[in-house]
């Protein structure tokens, strides 16, 4: 049986060739190819045995190809530069590209806020995508899982096996309450507060049991009073619209859109507070270049809604 030329040969060696029939000298080849001459010279012998042909003669300018190394250059090269074509795009991208559906999950504190500047961002870069924004729900790790959900936005929480988290903005905590609301204060602290009913945003698998800010102001010594919850953002606003309740909320509030209502410094502690936003998405797409494309749009969206808002 006649010998297989292809799958008997190491093809790290066709690349080697390749560069050496261009060249035509060791020095230079080996430094294109990032490896010592030796290795060269230790290459060029297994393909001369491969191919039983001395393939290169030393010549006084450097190598000189023999008939048969002068004609399997000619064959392969293409084939070559096609591949090292390929493989290098896979590392390229152009959002303007992109086809298919975008889906989104996003916490409900932070979808209101950012939804119609964040989509028209998306649909900017990556015309030929469709955008889906859907609301963050208990089935969200699931659903990232599974790959029905490309990505995740969320506050910090604990992930599960297999999800990658990525820090995108710190917010600061703000409270957010009508303007004729009896606290006239522009910092306020729990105690200030304490007389009034939170209104709270339930982020489904992130706060179904707790209300962060009521917790807080146990830390601080008050018993604060839940008056409302609600998955639906306008639902709370339209309650601290209309009564002394306030809203926990953050410096991505949209306080521009609500004439008939303002902002509130808060401190814990003496000191102002912080959460992070984060975004979830599976672990094999850490190092992709959507993923990447998709964290600084949405962080470039986020940071622009804080520098607007107040």
């Amino acid at each position: 049986m006649a010998k297989d030329l292809f799958y008997s040969l190491d093809l790290n060696l066709l690349r080697t060739f390749l560069v050496l029939s261009q060249e035509l000298n060791m020095r230079k080849a080996s430094q294109r190819l990032f490896v010592s001459q030796p290795a060269i010279s230790q290459a060029l012998q297994k393909l001369r045995n491969h191919f039983d042909d001395e393939l290169f003669v030393k010549v006084p300018k450097g190598l000189e190809p023999t008939p048969f190394a002068q004609q399997l250059a000619t064959s392969i090269a293409p084939h070559l530069d096609g591949l090292a074509s390929e493989l290098n795009q896979v590392k390229e991208f152009d959002p303007s590209k992109l086809s298919g559906a975008i889906k989104i999950a996003v916490a409900p504190i932070v979808l209101t806020c950012l939804s119609g500047s964040l989509f028209l961002r998306l649909k900017e870069q990556a015309p030929n995508c469709t955008v889906e924004l859907i609301g963050w729900q208990r089935s969200t790790f699931e659903e990232i899982k599974k790959g029905e959900v490309l990505l995740g936005i969320n506050l910090e929480m604990s992930t599960e096996q297999n999800i990658s988290q990525q820090k995108l903005v710190e917010l600061t905590a703000k409270i957010i309450v009508n303007k004729s609301h009896p606290v006239k204060k522009q910092q306020v602290t729990a105690s200030d507060m304490a007389p009034y009913p939170i209104a709270s945003v339930i982020t489904p698998g992130w706060n179904d049991n707790f209300v962060l800010a009521a917790n807080l102001m146990k830390e601080e010594g008050v018993n604060p009073e839940i008056g409302f919850r609600s998955e639906f953002v306008m639902a709370v606003v339209d309650v601290i619209q209309q009564s002394d309740f306030f809203l926990p909320h953050s410096n991505l509030f949209p306080i521009q859109n609500y004439p008939t209502l303002k902002a509130l410094d808060v401190t814990i502690q003496g000191k102002p507070y912080f959460h992070n936003v984060y975004s979830f998405y599976h672990s094999k797409y850490r190092q992709t270049p959507l993923i990447e494309w998709l964290h600084q749009q949405i962080q470039q969206v986020l940071n622009n809604q804080i520098a607007n808002q107040f």
